[in-house]
């Protein structure tokens, strides 16, 4: 917080018009004995009133919107410009709301300023102009910067650069600010009303698993390893958000009943999806400043998945947060000299770090791969280092004792610049889409890579059926003479691969995940020459269908290490075939929509009934198709156990909220999973691919063993084993240890000792 007193010194060459005389009704304007950032907001009403003023007692003209020009202008510039405002400021004609309505957010003292001022101009509801200027302080109360960033760029604002004063004093009503924007052979003058010290309002509703409680405050020096100049407190969520500059209010909900997660007691992404709807009283279908917190015990990854920002409710997205306090995040470290402080912070910092998610906040270590949700809005680099909310402990030099040594509980520069100053679809939750990268022209790469990521389809041509789910498969080679340490989950799509489908004379598309986890990851080293392998459905995700209308499509992913480096793949086209018939071009329209993209990538649902339908309408009119074989799998994998769901009765006014239990069905479920996986194993392998088949035939032949059925266990193995024996695309067959290890898979369901396969007895 800084103090400036004293009056401003008013320059002597400034013109006169209707803002000067606005100021001359202030009886003195000093600068601000108080922290001058914060929101600041000037409102028209047409017609026939305009929004008064501060401080002004009587009514005066409407200042002309327009540009000033110079001395000596001709004017032409500055007419065009000012008849586009006009146009502008004209295009709504209510009687009843604002039509014209102007914020600025100053951000030059207080808590992390930014030196930084940020406006947007709004006509009706909608935000037509924004903009951003880096500030330089010039005198007391007095900044001066350029205008670097516009969106859109516009003739209707033509303006360069900006000076910003700040007048007022102790009281909120009497704060003002004056914006002179300037450009060439232009200039503009407006003064705005102290509106409040935070840029927006988030609301943030915390719910628990029942017997869990939620980490939402921390002594900050209740663990030795801290910052030296650290202050104690007693920090919460709501507190290191409004030091970002959001004015957060925190509900807490009810406690959510753990048998929402089935009988495992382990929470299913779909699990909790269905929880936040039911449980997350400010759930809607539209963007909204507010955020869901949901404090669980395990997710059904087990302990190594310590949060999850969801990415699939409805149409919106970032809107909730899941975090899990039986994780690893509560491991106590050996010889840890306060390990319950050190347990506690831990979870403290997973909440905010998947909260900070929900702000469209990237990990620190891969901004320079993302944008602010439409185009790269600023010049964003990697802080590997960086002692942020948003940065691993775990990944820095040193792990987590040097990080916390250094870590005082806040964002970064960079994050903060983002969640105060972008545009605010990008940060609003449930806006604008995860971060989105156009194109991987500043990649960092090196000419010899240690590390080869290959694109791949397991098939002889590369083109896909209509409705058909696109199945890419991911390679990572070790391509040097030395063994090199990875990430086991280094090719997931939420972790470190961005991954672009661009359909020819379209722009490039980043398709993005429902889901994004905080996971404890184990190292895997890669022998020379070794590869590593990963599925991806690349069809669908947060952005929508990516890949679904006929046409060609080039395909490439970059995978970004710790270290810095990006490896890019190759280019992989493929093509999308035309329908075949007037039902696929009916069914397209129920297939290719949210809802079902959703159940594809999670592979199954009992609650979305209409996906549901559409998967079985496919299933009976197109059943020798390879999206039904998609179809028969989501259909068959939930079947295959119970399915516990939330429902609701309105007329129990004690307990409205009931764990309905919907029993699992073994005879369906078994024929709908061997109609996906082995009716047609060969076309099953080309449609899911290798890696996918085989994980898909796998898992199913544990079902069966365990449901008794060791006979059929094994013969589902024998089926993978002759397929994939058999197959041989582009020169390339399966390795021989893959084969092996299905073999031995098979022989372990095996009925009776010595039982022979039916490839043995031909």
């Amino acid at each position: 917080m800084s103090l400036m007193t004293g009056p401003s010194a008013e320059p002597a060459d400034r013109p006169a018009n209707d803002e000067e005389t606005l100021q001359s009704y202030l009886p003195w304007p000093p600068r601000f004995p108080l922290a001058a950032s914060g929101l600041y907001t000037w409102t028209l009403l047409w017609p026939p009133f305009r929004a008064p003023e501060p401080r002004i007692p009587e009514r005066i003209p409407i200042p002309d919107p327009g540009p000033r020009f110079a001395p000596g202008s001709n004017g032409a510039k500055g007419e065009a410009s000012e008849r586009a405002f006009a146009e502008v400021s004209d295009t709504a004609d209510s009687w009843l709301f604002p039509v014209l309505k102007e914020q600025v957010r100053i951000d030059v003292d207080g808590r992390y300023p930014q030196m930084a001022v940020s406006g947007d101009m709004t006509i009706g509801f909608r935000t037509s102009i924004h903009w951003i200027a880096n500030l330089t302080q010039t005198g007391s109360g007095t900044y001066a910067g350029a205008i670097w960033y516009k969106d859109p760029v516009t003739a209707s604002f033509p303006y360069t650069s900006v000076v910003v004063e700040t007048f007022g004093g102790w009281f909120p009503l009497t704060r003002t600010a004056r914006i002179t924007f300037g450009g060439p052979n232009v200039q503009r003058i407006r003064t705005y009303r102290y509106t409040s010290p935070y840029f927006h309002d988030v609301n943030l509703e915390v719910d628990c698993q029942t017997g869990e409680t939620a980490a939402m405050s921390i002594d900050t020096c209740a663990h030795p390893n801290r910052p030296a100049a650290l202050p104690c407190e007693t920090l919460t969520i709501p507190q290191v958000f409004r030091r970002a500059g959001f004015d957060v209010t925190s509900s807490p909900g009810g406690p959510v009943p753990i048998a929402g997660a089935g009988a495992n007691a382990a929470w299913s992404n779909q699990e909790m999806h269905d929880a936040m709807q039911v449980y997350w009283s400010r759930y809607a279908p539209n963007a909204q400043w507010a955020a869901w917190v949901f404090f669980a015990s395990l997710h059904e990854w087990g302990t190594s998945l310590g949060g999850i920002m969801f990415d699939d409710i409805g149409p919106q997205q970032r809107q909730g947060t899941a975090i899990f306090n039986d994780s690893f995040i509560s491991s106590q470290p050996g010889g840890d000299p306060a390990p319950a402080a050190f347990v506690s912070r831990m979870l403290f910092w997973t909440a905010v770090h998947e909260t900070g998610h929900a702000f469209n906040l990237a990990h620190a270590w891969q901004k320079s791969l993302t944008s602010g949700g439409h185009g790269p809005w600023i010049p964003l680099v990697d802080e590997p280092e960086a002692r942020s909310f948003m940065n691993y402990p775990y990944n820095v030099n040193g792990g987590t004792t040097a990080f916390f040594s250094d870590f005082e509980y806040r964002f970064s520069d960079q994050e903060l610049l983002f969640m105060r100053h972008a545009p605010s679809r990008f940060v609003e939750q449930g806006n604008a889409l995860w971060f989105d990268h156009h194109g991987f022209q500043a990649a960092d790469t090196v000419p010899e890579p240690a590390l080869a990521l290959v694109l791949r389809v397991n098939r002889e041509r590369p083109v896909f059926e209509f409705l058909e789910p696109v199945t890419i498969e991911l390679k990572l080679t070790n391509s040097t003479t030395r063994p090199q340490v990875v990430s086991e989950r280094v090719l997931d799509l939420d972790q470190g691969i961005t991954f672009m489908v661009k359909k020819d004379g379209r722009p490039s598309r980043q398709v993005v995940p429902f889901a994004r986890y905080c996971l404890e990851t184990a190292a895997r080293v890669l022998a020379p020459g070794e590869s590593m392998y990963a599925p991806l459905l690349a069809s669908v995700g947060r952005n929508g269908w990516d890949l679904a209308t006929p046409g060609n499509y080039t395909i490439q992913a970059l995978l970004h290490l710790p270290s810095g480096e990006d490896i890019v793949s190759n280019e992989l086209q493929v093509r999308v075939a035309p329908p075949r018939s007037f039902d696929d071009e009916v069914l397209a329209q129920d297939f290719f929509t949210d809802d079902v993209g959703r159940v594809l990538a999670f592979e199954g649902t009992r609650v979305l009934g209409d996906a549901t339908e559409t998967l079985m309408a496919i299933t009976e009119k197109l059943p020798h198709r390879r999206v039904a074989a998609h179809a028969n799998l989501v259909l068959g994998n939930v079947l295959a156990k119970e399915y516990k769901t939330l429902t609701e009765d309105v007329t129990d006014k004690v307990q409205p909220l009931r764990i309905k239990t919907l029993p699992a069905s073994q005879d369906e479920a078994k024929e709908r999973l061997i109609a996906a996986l082995t009716t047609a194993p060969e076309q099953s392998a080309e449609t899911f691919g290798h890696v996918r088949f085989r994980e898909t035939v796998d898992r199913m032949a544990t079902w069966l063993a365990g449901e008794g059925e060791t006979k059929e266990a094994y013969k589902q193995e024998e089926i993978l084993l002759e397929t994939l024996s058999a197959r041989e695309v582009h020169g390339r067959k399966v390795l021989g240890s893959v084969l092996q290890e299905i073999k031995e898979t098979r022989d372990s369901f095996a009925p009776r000792a010595g039982a022979k396969s039916r490839a043995g007895a031909k």
